[in-house]
């Protein structure tokens, strides 16, 4: 049996593709088997003016067909392009130690030339991820403190926690929701040790 490369890419690009691509895929090959149908029913007959009709339809949905295959090809090239940027300007991050939006760029572009076309993305991608990085941090933090302020209290409820922390530390006022859930999982943890 032959290997089809091109056939198993794209049976794997439409598996990963969206499902909305995918339901939109299946209409032009049920039009295209009517079409058929229809084009070998009017030769039988021998029917010109169908025949043309039908063969116009036929050359239609075979377009419409290859178009929905080249979006689907379209949309993995982009998701497989974004995630390989990600993790490379991660990486890149992370080695770096840098915070600067503008000089991460900069040094990214200039060390992966291939990326010289796509400093938008590079941009875009850079901001989302030293936010993430910054949430990180924060959690991380906000769970140390949380833990030291809590060792501190006499049989601490999270109410009291939450109450008493951002009194301590007014710059965690907006993570309110954060300090609960992390309060809570401390007090658990804690009451569990003790069974």
């Amino acid at each position: 049996m032959p290997r089809c490369g091109r056939l198993r890419n794209f049976i794997r690009e439409y598996k990963e593709s969206p499902r909305t691509e995918r339901i939109s895929f299946i209409p032009p090959f049920l039009i295209l088997a009517i079409e058929t149908i229809l084009i070998i029913h009017a030769i039988f007959l021998n029917e010109i003016f169908v025949i043309i009709l039908t063969a116009i339809l036929l050359i239609i949905s075979t377009i419409e067909t290859v178009i929905v295959s080249y979006e689907i090809h379209e949309h993995y090239i982009k998701i497989n392009f974004d995630k390989k940027l990600t993790i490379r300007l991660d990486d890149f991050i992370t080695e770096k130690k840098e915070k600067n939006v503008k000089k991460i760029v900069t040094d990214f572009i200039n060390h992966y030339t291939e990326y010289k076309k796509h400093r938008n993305e590079i941009y875009h991608t850079t901001c989302q991820i030293l936010e993430t990085h910054k949430e990180e941090e924060i959690e991380k933090e906000l769970y140390e403190k949380i833990i030291k302020f809590i060792a501190k209290k006499k049989k601490p409820t999270v109410d009291d926690i939450i109450k008493s922390f951002i009194k301590k530390y007014p710059k965690y006022k907006k993570y309110r929701g954060e300090i609960y859930i992390l309060s809570a999982q401390i007090l658990a943890d804690y009451f569990n040790k003790k069974l």
